[in-house]
């Protein structure tokens, strides 16, 4: 009876197994928005590729259509994703929609014209709407606060190297194989990660008994009092923002590289890697150290703010290499302007999403925010393919960029207030 310490142990160990499966859960959620962040970039390569572009006739202003159309339909499925996950779970919705984006990806390499491309595209695309909602479904169910901006910042660390590792590879592929072997690989391999994902991750489908207290606080927030928020508002500004400068290095870098400073399609996949590379580390750590502020006593909403706008501005020095005459100083800002990003990253992600949302909607919020994300990148892609082409230089398109990244920075310091956040209804306040 007198034998404490044995129980306390027992609980010990007991929840070990449990944080361990909680933090294995996460990198796999990582290493599938890498996979999708491959699968959705990897056409940036082939854009660059005079093949590709010879063999179905592109035009600058295809290739953003070509970029865009991604986009369009992974925004149009955003709500619909967010809605499903709050209510249904996360693994079999992703499950289904991470077979038929790796499935696109591949059968785009036996496209033969413009319409098969475009549709394939349009096809990953809405598949992987589900990655965001799903994701920040799980992660605000399985982590605190205290955790929070370390948790995505390791989430986050997939989409960002999904473009570091997808452009060399996807550029090795191209130049040793062709750009339909590129597709084609990149799209089955991805498949292996089915593997882990079915084995391990728990099926939280809700019971049929469940589904109506599951629905009830689902819709403790519904979509009408989410649009009414001044702060969801701002967080899809915010995110725009921020997504229009990443997703234009996804879609153009490459592109830009070549062609505006003179680097082979193998030399602008290794610097498109270091760019990735250095917003993704930052991003983690800038995380991790907002953290340990926030668990010294610090207010989680001034924290994470100052370094959203902190990576903001250092982001703006995106300027200084599309202005450099040195190649060697326009690589030096092309790298560190996408990684002083890296700030931003974490610390957004976890205040929009996590912090200033009842967990009730996270997935529906986050739906809500993807849109603005996704159409920062269809923006992106294809308005910077025109004023490409108007221009003659990649250099306006970056100068929009700086411009997008200060309106970015002042709508977080305006617009993100506790004050602004959603609320749940009063009746189901006690769900949340």
């Amino acid at each position: 009876m007198g034998r404490t310490e044995p129980v306390g142990a027992g609980a010990a160990d007991a929840a070990q197994p449990a944080i361990l499966a909680r933090w294995a859960v996460l990198m796999l959620l990582a290493l599938g928005v890498l996979i999708a962040y491959v699968d959705r970039t990897s056409i940036s390569s082939a854009i660059a590729d005079l093949d590709f572009v010879n063999h179905f006739g592109l035009t600058d202003t295809d290739r953003g259509w070509v970029n865009s159309a991604f986009f369009w339909s992974y925004g149009l499925v955003q709500i619909p994703m967010g809605w499903l996950v709050d209510r249904y779970g996360v693994k079999k919705p992703y499950t289904i929609c991470f077979v038929l984006w790796c499935a696109a990806t591949a059968l785009t390499g036996f496209m033969t014209a413009f319409a098969g491309l475009v549709i394939m595209r349009i096809i990953v695309g809405a598949a992987e709407a589900v990655v965001m909602p799903a994701s920040y479904r799980w992660i605000r169910n399985n982590f605190n606060e205290g955790q929070s901006g370390t948790a995505v910042g390791i989430f986050a660390m997939g989409n960002k190297l999904g473009p570091a590792l997808g452009a060399p590879v996807a550029a090795w592929l191209i130049v040793h194989q062709s750009w339909q072997m590129m597709f084609i690989v990149t799209g089955l391999v991805g498949l292996l990660w089915l593997v882990p994902w079915v084995l391990t991750v728990r099926n939280d489908t809700p019971k049929a008994s469940e589904m109506a207290a599951v629905k009830r606080r689902a819709a403790s927030l519904p979509l009408s009092r989410i649009l009414r928020s001044p702060m969801v508002w701002g967080t899809m500004v915010v995110n725009f923002c921020y997504g229009y400068f990443t997703f234009y290095c996804m879609s153009w870098m490459p592109a830009y590289l070549v062609e505006e400073r003179g680097l082979s399609l193998k030399e602008s996949g290794l610097y498109t890697f270091f760019s990735f590379a250095g917003i993704a580390i930052v991003a983690v750590v800038a995380g991790w150290t907002a953290d340990r502020i926030i668990a010294g006593g610090r207010d989680p909403v001034i924290v994470r703010k100052a370094f959203v706008v902190a990576g903001f501005l250092g982001a703006c020095t995106v300027i200084l290499g599309a202005t450099a005459t040195s190649l060697d100083v326009a690589l030096f800002w092309n790298v560190t302007s996408l990684s002083f990003l890296g700030l931003t990253t974490a610390n957004n992600l976890a205040l929009c999403r996590l912090t200033l949302i009842p967990a009730p909607a996270v997935g529906l919020v986050t739906g809500v925010q993807q849109v603005a994300t996704s159409l920062a990148g269809g923006v992106a892609a294809s308005l910077s393919g025109w004023l490409l082409a108007v221009s003659g230089s990649y250099e306006l398109p970056m100068k929009v960029i700086f411009v997008v990244l200060i309106v970015g920075a002042l709508t977080t310091i305006v617009l993100l207030r506790p004050k602004y956040a959603p609320t749940l209804l009063p009746d189901d306040g006690s769900a949340g």
